[in-house]
């Protein structure tokens, strides 16, 4: 079967980079309010024009982490305002997972141009698997994610800009990476973050707005669960008020980073307990539903990829590097970001994972809800723009 044909038999699809994505978000609304020209790499305005963002003095864009639009649209009953706002559906990238997406959205670059290339990445330099999220085993922030930051391209062009999140991402690896630049707000309940922002609006500028809730609780309990539910619900009551608060020519952009699965009682497998799984691969990378292979100097890439299919069968899709990238799952491939990308990448299908319980902790093996994956589950995340 063709490299396509595996991932369309998965049930998995391709991000849509350059059209209807994440990546085209911030662009856009950096567009909006008069600042294209900081946006290097894409066409700004055209995102503008494809998102259908309005032009306005000041843009609050908010990043709800894992809320996909399968999810929001199964709870619509629970989120009014959300559900009757949200304007179109776009694409996160690949993998669907925070690290990747944050980069996305903050440089209008996918994971191939990144370097952002799952929540663990294998570091060329070590040898050894690198968390992009506490950002251990990584390098400098600016050396291992070479693109601009938009953020600070439009402070750097007088724009007044700012990121709003909890005190301890000030200067973390993840934030000096994919979101560095303008002024950081720490504040934690989500009120005082919408209370920021309707300040800021009076004037012109952007003001950026994280809230990690709802992807908190979808990992420990499960979207489909009451905590989840209650989270999406503090949400919508927030950014309802944010709307009625607005001040005239500001605009309001709300989208995610990614969507989610459970996997209570989905077909898992461990790579610890599944010795051809294991053979021939010294590193693996990257998450349960989305993993980088780094096989073993000796070994044949091709011959691992042909295990895993033997062993996953229809629960994945199982490509080699090149044709990972023959097929755009990362983007265009800087060369430094090459050695990231496993020599197979597995894509899940279905709800099933694989996970490593050499490697991984007991809270990472008890996780409930999951991400990284193709499926329009974790793929597709909501836009909403709403203006004054």
């Amino acid at each position: 079967m063709t490299p396509d044909g595996r991932l369309a038999a998965a049930g998995l699809s391709v991000p849509d980079y350059g059209g209807l994505e994440l990546g085209a978000v911030l662009p856009a609304a950096l567009a909006s309010v008069g600042v294209a020209d900081a946006v290097p790499g894409r066409d700004a305005e055209a995102d503008r024009a494809r998102l259908g963002i309005p032009r306005a003095d000041h843009a609050v864009v908010v990043l709800l982490d894992g809320l996909g639009h399968q999810q929001l649209d199964a709870r619509r009953g629970h989120a009014p305002f959300l559900r009757t706002t949200e304007s179109a559906v776009i694409t996160a990238g690949f993998p669907t997972t925070t690290a990747t997406s944050l980069a996305l959205f903050g440089t209008g670059r996918p994971a191939g141009a990144t370097g952002m290339t799952g929540y663990t990445a294998h570091n060329p330099r070590t040898g050894e698997a690198a968390n992009l999220v506490s950002w251990e085993g990584a390098d400098d922030p600016e050396r291992w994610q070479r693109e601009p930051s938009l953020l600070a391209s439009a402070h750097e062009a007088g724009l007044a800009v700012a990121s709003l999140g909890r005190r301890r991402f000030a200067g973390s690896g993840l934030t000096r990476a994919a979101l560095r630049g303008g002024d950081f707000i720490g504040a934690e309940p989500l009120a005082a973050r919408v209370d920021e922002a309707i300040a800021r609006a009076r004037r012109p500028g952007l003001t950026y707005v994280y809230w990690g809730e709802i992807d908190a609780a979808g990992h420990k309990h499960g979207w489909q669960s009451d905590p989840w539910v209650a989270a999406l619900e503090d949400a919508d009551q927030e950014l309802r008020r944010l709307r009625a608060r607005l001040p005239r020519h500001a605009v309001m952009v709300v989208t995610a980073d990614h969507g989610m699965i459970d996997v209570t009682r989905a077909p898992r497998w461990d790579v610890a307990h599944e010795p051809t799984l294991a053979r021939d691969v010294r590193l693996i990378a990257g998450e349960p539903r989305a993993l980088h292979l780094h096989v073993d100097d000796a070994a044949d890439a091709a011959a691992v990829a042909d295990r895993w299919r033997g062993v996953l069968g229809d629960h994945a899709a199982v490509l080699e590097r090149g044709e990972a990238i023959a097929l755009g799952l990362f983007g265009p491939v800087a060369p430094h970001v090459d050695e990231r990308i496993g020599d197979v990448v597995v894509a899940m299908a279905g709800r099933a994972t694989v996970v490593d319980s050499r490697t991984q902790s007991d809270q990472a093996l008890a996780l409930i809800g999951v991400h990284g994956s193709l499926t329009p589950e974790e793929l597709q995340v909501p836009l909403l723009v709403a203006a004054n």
